[in-house]
């Protein structure tokens, strides 16, 4: 379910392996790239990272940045070349068990098969908090599904929500349209976008950091849950991160965590937040560090770097009134949730998140790809579903033999 990389990914190897299988997709071919991104969307991976089964960027500038367009047209290519199985805007409405296997309906009829693999997306939803509803209808309100660039929103300040990759990058793209913006931040994830002259996800790669696997990490739920890093994908492999906003004007303000009487509460605490992140940051090039020296490689990459620590503001304010008119949008860029409303079988946890094992979902003959840390670190990105989907569907075939079949 779900044509994006990791269903068409899914598909290769259920093909390799000869086993009939149908692609459903509600949309089109890559949707959610079509659909739920803005303007100047581009990826956080440099292209020649960009790769899937037998399918590579073989363009021109290998250390850029796909555009949202190209990185739709990858896709398409992927599925043309694969000839994967897609059934175009059809939209599943429930799964669940029945003779041993699984009856789908859909909007265009009902198919029953031995097993499922789920590759629908972990940001289906956006997440906004409970409070969002009694903030003013003077201020208008959205999520990076609703945005598209600073042009559609009205005249005035903004305040964007939220510190990972989105809320810094919609942060900058809003100031430098010339827009006063307040970015409210809480707990992080502070990356360089390069380091001793090499981009930072080709030390995440090298060192074998993205690879580390699903059963070998301490806090499994945590590392599933923690934002992405504050990356973007400019041709200048320029960092983004709180220090550069602030350079830009950028007001810092720290966790929004209630409305009361039109105000807007921040948390205290931004020199614990900032501190945290400046350690985990340093902590992880310590190991690219580490790495460098025990491979040899020290030589041929430039030498150790350090970074400023990230900038407390002096006086960040602590309530923010949003009947002023200070404020005329918000921008919730405060993560994304799965939606698992048509999925009739009980495997969802109290939290609305799929129980699974490695993408082995805890119902027989179904299975997941394209979550967080599903089976590596690097499992959502585009170039880490080849290994999880080879790995998954080996597992599928060995539950179809057992079972008597495809």
């Amino acid at each position: 379910m779900g044509a994006g990389h990791a269903g068409l990914a899914a598909s290769h190897f259920l093909d390799e392996r000869s086993i009939d299988h149908v692609v459903l997709e509600r949309g089109e071919v890559a949707n959610s790239w079509r659909r739920e991104r803005w303007d100047s969307f581009r990826l956080l991976t440099p292209n020649w990272q960009s790769r899937l089964p037998g399918h590579h960027y073989d363009g021109p500038d290998p250390d850029g940045y796909m555009t949202m367009g190209e990185v739709i047209a990858f896709i398409e290519r992927f599925a043309t070349l694969s000839r994967a199985p897609v059934r175009t805007g059809t939209t599943v409405t429930s799964v669940r068990r029945a003779d041993g296997g699984y009856h789908v309906t859909t909007d265009r009829g009902d198919y029953r098969c031995r097993t499922v693999v789920i590759a629908s997306g972990a940001c289906n939803l956006p997440s906004v908090p409970g409070f969002a509803g009694a903030v003013p209808d003077s201020v208008e309100q959205l999520t990076p599904f609703g945005y598209r660039g600073p042009d559609q929103l009205p005249d005035g300040g903004v305040l964007v929500v939220g510190a990972s990759a989105t809320g810094v990058q919609l942060a900058a793209e809003l100031r430098r349209s010339g827009r006063p913006v307040t970015l409210s931040v809480g707990e992080h994830v502070r990356m360089p976008r390069t380091y001793r002259g090499r981009d930072v996800l080709w030390w995440m790669d090298a060192s074998g950091v993205w690879d580390e696997p699903f059963d070998r990490i301490d806090d499994l739920t945590r590392a599933r849950r923690l934002p992405s890093p504050q990356l973007v994908g400019t041709p200048e492999r320029t960092t983004l991160d709180l220090n550069a906003l602030a350079s830009m004007g950028v007001e810092i303000v720290g966790r929004w965590a209630a409305v009361r009487d039109g105000r807007a509460l921040f948390s205290g605490g931004l020199r614990n937040v900032f501190s945290l992140a400046d350690l985990k940051m340093r902590r992880l090039l310590d190991t690219f560090d580490e790495w460098a020296r025990t491979h040899g490689r020290d030589a041929e990459i430039g030498p150790p770097e350090d970074f400023a620590a990230s900038r407390v503001p002096e006086r960040a304010r602590l309530q923010l009134d949003l009947r002023s008119g200070e404020i005329r949008t918000i921008v919730w860029a405060t993560g994304f949730r799965p939606d698992y409303g048509w999925l009739d079988v009980p495997v969802i946890d109290a939290k609305g998140l799929l129980r699974h094992e490695g993408g082995v979902v805890d119902s027989p003959g179904l299975y997941a790809l394209g979550l967080p840390v599903l089976r590596r670190r690097r499992s959502t990105f585009i170039h880490g579903v080849e290994a999880d989907a080879r790995e998954v569907i080996d597992h599928l075939a060995r539950h179809l033999a057992v079972r008597g079949g495809a």
